[in-house]
């Protein structure tokens, strides 16, 4: 089951210009039904307690994601959902499995569970929770892989892992599809492809696109090993698109972001921008390296013609206005 992540629309904000909290919720429906309409294949939502940097201050809005999911679940019909990516320090795994699954019967089958090691260390002291070292977070990892994938597709599960554990969990009713596609995100060669390669169905990478090249051969060396066909998995790269009706409107709108960036050349080296055969032969650079498609961050996401303009373009390129 490949992760229906082809053409992503990832909604890291929620500060928008004129739009008040109760107003909010209401926004977000108009990004997703649009999404929806114009070729987005999934929409995705961060899973953090307080805004990251450089998205904007911790103060900034952030919703639980998954309860967000839901309900935006409640007011699409097509498009797929997940978080991209749930941190495995923040909830116990078979709990996971059940709000997945939730999910995915509010949706009537459209869920998919992103997970990660976790990385946000001031969040999880600022909301009190515990944050091992990398070592021990992989282990978390791998522990939630296994007991989400056996509550989704077993009767009964059971597995003894190396913090969690379950033994006789029920999780009725199953997943619409009988199962839920998991998504791995991140780059790490020797851990997280590895992982990508045994457990999961989507893979979400970083990078440019000779980088993009090197790690979808890592990710087909750790197939190799463990006897997986590498087109099993939906292998996407994450990127930001400053995309307008013409080349010039499209700088206005990426040059100030370029201009504020800490790092100019790694703000450049992760857009995508220009007007729309532009931004599209760009993406396709990406798609003949071997990716599947893309996941995007649109700076302008409240703008809700861009959202259309830009699922129609990359939908085209990358095939799913067809569906």
């Amino acid at each position: 089951m490949r992760a229906p992540f082809e053409l992503d629309l990832h909604v890291p904000n929620f500060n928008y210009p004129g739009t008040s909290p109760e107003a909010l919720f209401d926004k977000l429906v108009e990004i997703a039904t649009a999404a929806e309409a114009s070729g987005f294949s999934s929409l995705s939502l961060m899973d953090h307690l307080h805004q990251i940097g450089p998205v904007g201050p911790p103060e900034n809005f952030m919703f639980d994601g998954n309860t967000m999911l839901a309900a935006i679940a409640a007011r699409t019909s097509a498009i797929h959902l997940g978080l991209l990516v749930g941190g495995v320090t923040y909830r116990n795994p078979a709990l996971v499995a059940k709000i997945t699954t939730t999910l995915d019967v509010i949706s009537g089958g459209r869920a998919v569970l992103g997970l990660g090691a976790a990385w946000f260390e001031e969040e999880h002291k600022a909301y009190g929770y515990a944050f091992p070292p990398l070592k021990t977070r992989f282990e978390y990892l791998e522990d939630a892989l296994n007991i989400t994938r056996r509550m989704f597709t077993e009767e009964v599960a059971t597995y003894h892992g190396t913090h969690f554990h379950v033994e006789g969990a029920f999780n009725n009713p199953k997943p619409i599809r009988g199962d839920i596609p998991i998504l791995i995100g991140g780059s790490g060669e020797r851990k997280t492809l590895r992982f990508v390669a045994k457990y999961a169905d989507g893979s979400n990478l970083f990078g440019d696109v000779e980088r993009v090249k090197h790690l979808l051969g890592v990710l087909e060396g750790h197939c190799e090993d463990v006897g997986r066909d590498p087109a099993e998995i939906t292998k996407t790269r994450m990127g930001t698109v400053y995309i307008a009706p013409t080349h010039e409107a499209a700088m206005v709108k990426f040059e100030p972001a370029l201009a504020a960036a800490a790092d100019p050349d790694r703000a450049r080296a992760g857009a995508f921008v220009g007007e729309p055969s532009e931004v599209a032969e760009q993406v396709q650079a990406y798609l003949d390296a071997g990716l599947d498609g893309i996941t995007i961050t649109l700076p302008d996401v409240h703008d809700i013609e861009t959202v259309k303009l830009a699922g129609e373009t990359l939908g085209a390129v990358i095939g799913t206005r067809a569906r």
